[in-house]
């Protein structure tokens, strides 16, 4: 019997633990060959020396289970070594068919204390990260439809967080990379949709080194129970994502955890005021715009975790 994505071949970054680690043993229980990408650096800070052990270990898992698998040991942050590892996937299975972004790292801060290399280490991971490997694989994928004059199997799946969409007030650069990471994916779907290329996003709720202190004051389940926040439940919706099931979806914002999975719609208009001239007074937007914040709680926000259903334990 023939699985979902037999034939072809897939890059996970930051595969070495956690949530890539999970993504990546799916793509290959579902048939991908696998490029495991990680760093190795054991300080969820980006601190220590790189190793190639937790990539390896992870492309020897699939190895075990039947799959093929190679390792790499690069920085995405790096555009040469984002180049390698796109070449790398070429090489090994002939062609890349689906990229998922999953790499990063923590420097948590609040803005007034946040140094400058706290903010550009982030973001360089995070957002650049995304771009480098999506530069490359996009490169490939636009060379081979134009070889074949016809579209190609391209799938992106990208890592995003509930820190953009809800804030997160000890995490500015995490939640400004993780925006521009969603930003990044719109374009990325627009441009790349005349191949056969999709782009989509993903919020997941995982409990890893991670997040660690996010999920802090969630209870784990007992032994023997679901445990909703364990990465393996966040996996089949990247499966999916890679699939050729998902050709028709393209340009989405998806929040995952356990059983859950939730589509976001892009930002809608909550109130509209017109001048009543051509333009607009002062004293004219005080009168229409803070008597509409005054009947709101004080610094609302939109909170996802209670929107979404997410209860602490």
């Amino acid at each position: 019997m023939s699985l979902p994505l037999d034939g072809r071949s897939a890059i996970v970054t930051g595969a070495g633990r956690g949530l890539g680690r999970a993504e990546a043993l799916e793509l290959a229980r579902l048939g991908a060959s696998v490029v495991v990408n990680d760093y190795g650096q054991p300080g969820r800070d980006g601190s220590g020396e790189a190793c190639a052990t937790p990539a390896e270990q992870v492309a020897e898992e699939i190895r075990a289970a039947g799959g093929r698998a190679v390792a790499h040991l690069g920085d995405v942050s790096d555009h040469e070594q984002a180049r390698a590892l796109v070449e790398l996937a070429v090489d090994s299975y002939g062609k890349l068919d689906i990229l998922v972004n999953n790499a990063g790292i923590l420097r948590d801060r609040m803005i007034f204390s946040m140094t400058e290399d706290e903010w550009d280490s982030v973001i360089r991971v995070h957002l650049k990260g995304h771009f480098n490997t999506t530069h490359f694989a996009a490169a490939h994928w636009r060379a081979r439809s134009k070889e074949s004059g016809g579209p190609v199997h391209g799938r992106i799946v990208n890592t995003s967080s509930e820190a953009f969409l809800a804030g997160s007030a000890g995490q500015p650069n995490y939640a400004a990379a993780k925006g521009g990471i969603v930003g990044l994916t719109t374009s990325t779907a627009l441009a790349l949709a005349r191949y056969g290329v999709t782009a989509n996003v993903i919020c997941p709720r995982a409990r890893t080194r991670m997040t660690e202190d996010v999920f802090a004051g969630f209870q784990e389940p007992e032994e023997g129970r679901l445990d909703a926040l364990a990465p393996e439940h966040v996996a089949p919706l990247v499966g999916y994502l890679a699939s050729p099931a998902a050709a028709g979806v393209n340009g989405q914002l998806l929040v995952v955890h356990g059983g859950m999975v939730a589509i976001v719609e892009r930002p809608k208009v909550a109130a509209k005021f017109d001048a009543a001239k051509k333009t607009f007074t002062y004293d004219e937007l005080d009168e229409l715009i803070s008597p509409y914040y005054a009947d709101r709680p004080p610094n609302e926000t939109f909170a996802a975790a209670e929107v979404l259903g997410l209860k602490r334990g």
